[in-house]
């Protein structure tokens, strides 16, 4: 409407979900570091509640920012956007600091960036730019092909610098596919993926074999009068030696020593629990000695002794279990739930396709990231390093999130407006 300024058609419910878990992200990066004897110096640079607040004011100038232009510039620059991210994950790859056996980081002084973060809303956009193109079709197989390999660089880019976690994020992008139209078969097909993986580690590959090639025999037995059945099950039972193949492959020549023990102890959590394990066990010890209430800010045992590694980054979600309790971890949990709510309604609203797609890509990694990082804590995921949105600590991290909401966030208040192109 004329004479309605961008403050009048912005989502103010969704970006006070925002503020909310920022701030309360920043309470629990500094309870998860906090330490009586130099409580006044946690505030400076030295410690992460410090550098976080920089990071929070920064993402408050990249928010003016994102907002300040125009809403069309996301459509016309994403390609542009997202070639110069691929570039800068090539560069890190030559030029990059190793941090935790990952060479993915550009350092800056005292402080360090992170490529692979930025790929996420960098991809989510490539993606929408090229789906939402009126002239293509996603039914096309040559359609989506070319959708996966706009996943695929940025997925393969980061594999090659050991992060294998950020990687993973990637395949969250299946999500948009699907509510495109992609055939359901392809989830099946990575459900079968992910049980045979687990068989593989639990079960010897011989009887894997004698097993797949016994239910074989019986099936093409039964079916000899159906000659697609037939030629259907050869292919199915090739696709599992090869399945069953690779994953010996990935585990001995691809995963490296310290994510290979990861997995192992996510499949036998007592295999090692003094080492691989040892970060699982102390997070569900944390999060179980919480109890119902907590035992209030700044009165986690398990915290303030450090007996969880980074439990600032990656294991944020045991601080809030053991200092606030089943109920705080519930809070957090219906805040996300929340978030996930209100972007799926904003991409549900749009009126240009590639507004909607880019909104279903900030679902999925949103989804993702907090998905995966609590089942990690508790158990139910190997530990793969990635952070929770808003309340791990990262400047790349909080920037990258930030970026990907408001663009979002931009798009959706001139959802009225048509797209030109």
């Amino acid at each position: 409407m004329r004479g309605e300024s961008i403050l009048d058609r912005v989502d103010w419910a969704t970006i006070g979900l925002y503020f909310a878990m920022v701030l309360l992200g920043w309470s629990s990066i500094y309870a998860a570091v906090f330490d009586e004897e130099n409580a006044e110096t946690l505030f400076s640079l030295v410690y992460n509640p410090g550098k976080q607040l920089i990071w929070i004011g920064s993402a408050v100038i990249i928010i003016i920012g994102v907002m300040s232009l125009d809403f069309k510039f996301y459509d016309y620059s994403a390609y542009i956007i997202y070639g110069v991210v691929i570039i800068l994950l090539i560069a890190v790859l030559t030029t990059g600091t190793v941090v935790a056996g990952s060479k993915s980081w550009f350092q800056i002084g005292s402080f360090r960036l992170q490529p692979a973060e930025f790929a996420k809303f960098a991809t989510a956009l490539a993606l929408a730019k090229y789906l939402g193109d009126v002239h293509v079709k996603f039914e096309n197989l040559k359609t989506q092909l070319l959708a996966l390999a706009i996943l695929g660089a940025p997925m393969v880019l980061i594999l090659l610098q050991g992060d294998a976690g950020s990687a993973m994020v990637f395949a969250s992008f299946l999500i948009v596919l699907f509510r495109e139209g992609i055939s359901p078969i392809y989830f099946v097909l990575g459900f079968a993926f992910v049980l045979l993986f687990i068989l593989t580690l639990l079960v010897s590959k011989t009887v894997l074999f004698i097993a797949t090639t016994v239910i074989c025999v019986i099936v093409v037995g039964v079916s000899f009068k159906h000659p697609k059945r037939i030629i259907a099950t050869l292919v199915l039972t090739a696709l599992v030696f090869a399945t069953v193949i690779s994953v010996d492959f990935l585990m001995t020549n691809v995963l490296k020593p310290h994510q290979r023990s990861r997995v192992v102890s996510l499949i036998n959590p007592d295999a090692d629990p003094l080492g691989a394990g040892w970060n699982v066990t102390q997070s569900k010890i944390a999060i179980g000695s919480g109890g119902f209430f907590g035992k209030g800010f700044l009165q986690g045992t398990q915290t303030k002794f450090d007996f969880v590694p980074e439990q600032s980054t990656d294991f944020i979600f045991c601080t809030i279990g053991e200092e606030q309790g089943w109920l705080g971890s519930l809070i957090l949990i219906a805040l996300f739930v929340t978030l996930l709510f209100r972007i799926s309604l904003i991409a549900e609203r749009q009126k240009s396709k590639f507004a909607r797609i880019y909104g279903y890509g900030v679902l999925s990694i949103f989804f993702f990231h907090f998905a995966v990082n609590i089942a990690m804590t508790i158990g139910f995921f190997p530990v793969i390093g990635i952070p929770l949105p808003f309340f791990s600590y990262g400047g790349s991290s909080l920037w990258s999130f930030t970026i990907l909401l408001f663009i979002l966030i931009k798009l959706d208040s001139h959802r009225m407006q048509i797209l030109m192109r």
